[in-house]
């Protein structure tokens, strides 16, 4: 098995193609965005993804500096033969969903990045219309249905297999082996890939996933707002900043490294979460090695270890069948048996203690 890993950027750090030529072997794939177009996280480029981990962004380099740093990596990654798969991946794209403009800004970015030499091998989406443009204009890039789609049966995959090749299953129910082996078995019938996201810190289910989305494909327009100071947009961090809650991490979507084995048989390449990760390094070497001996929280997108603090769920203390003997769809349909509490009394653990 290997990885894709989430490309950041950051004035103040090292740049993210010494960490992939450091775990070379292991990387498959870089998934990126590009500078100024909405994604799945905080646009690349913006004050608030340059500001990430403490470290103030001190306004001196441009975007065109930006994209330049951007695409000297990414030659360095083509390099090394590493993929390139670049994220069309907002759940909203506003008033250009279907729009010409859109198709033209899809294609000359495409063009652009074909002149240099580093026309992407796939382009992830959440939008069918960008990946019926692609079809059309540039056929041989791999269509790549976003995690973000959610999406959770066969007909899904059905519906909208004249346009995408692989399909992310939905993570809430990538825990239950049977249906990923469903899943997998009907992208091998009909020659399509199926594709995983392994370390989602997101609540499991979680009902503000598609509002949240939303909102960060507008950042850009909504950190010029006056917002409101009393409402947190993140459930995930309104639920947990209550300590009886953190249990439901428990019934999160996330695979632990150590269970990466279970899915050796669907997965030969695994998308990890490292686009603001702290510590990408740190993260993307548990996952090699397939063991970690840490707080849980801190390989998880987003990381939760600040709202948990002075708790810390300790990797190691799992018991080591905790992946088979806890039921696949618990969240969904949770009867409150016990077991999750016995194994978080075990797991969750004051980090003074």
């Amino acid at each position: 098995m290997k990885f894709a890993v989430g490309y950041q950027q950051h004035p103040g750090i090292e740049p993210f193609v010494n960490l992939v030529k450091k775990y070379r072997e292991h990387i498959d794939e870089v998934y990126f965005p590009w500078i100024g177009v909405p994604s799945g996280r905080a646009m690349l480029g913006s004050a608030y993804s340059l500001s990430l981990y403490g470290k103030p962004y001190n306004g001196k380099m441009t975007g065109e500096d930006l994209q330049k740093q951007l695409e000297w990596e990414l030659v360095e990654f083509r390099r090394m033969g590493i993929k390139l798969d670049i994220l069309f991946n907002a759940n909203c794209f506003g008033e250009d969903a279907i729009s010409v403009d859109f198709e033209k800004q899809l294609c000359s970015l495409l063009g652009h990045l074909d002149s240099l030499g580093i026309l992407p091998d796939a382009v992830t989406t959440t939008s069918p219309f960008a990946a019926d443009r692609l079809k059309k204009h540039f056929p041989a890039i791999e269509r790549r249905a976003s995690v973000n789609m959610r999406i959770d049966s066969i007909p899904a995959m059905e519906y909208l297999a004249d346009i995408f090749d692989s399909f992310h299953i939905r993570r809430d129910i990538q825990r239950d082996i049977p249906a990923v082996a469903a899943f997998h078995d009907w992208c091998r019938k009909n020659g399509r890939k199926l594709c995983m996201l392994a370390n989602s810190g997101c609540l499991r289910y979680c009902p503000a996933q598609i509002f949240h989305d939303n909102m960060i494909a507008h950042d850009a327009k909504l950190s010029k707002k006056e917002n409101a100071k009393d409402f947190s947009p993140h459930l995930c961090w309104k639920t947990f900043s209550d300590p009886k809650n953190h249990i439901e991490f428990l019934k999160g979507a996330w695979v632990r490294p150590e269970d990466l084995h279970h899915y050796d048989p669907y997965f030969p390449v695994v998308k990890l979460a490292t686009r603001v990760n702290a510590q990408p390094g740190r993260l993307i070497e548990a996952y090699i090695r397939r063991k970690f001996d840490g707080n849980l929280l801190n390989l998880m997108e987003p990381d939760l270890s600040r709202i948990f603090a002075p708790y810390i769920i300790d990797n190691s203390r799992f018991p080591e069948n905790w992946f088979g003997d806890c039921p696949a769809n618990c969240a969904m349909t949770c009867a409150h048996c016990g077991k999750c509490e016995a194994v978080f009394r075990q797991v969750r653990v004051r980090k003074d203690s």
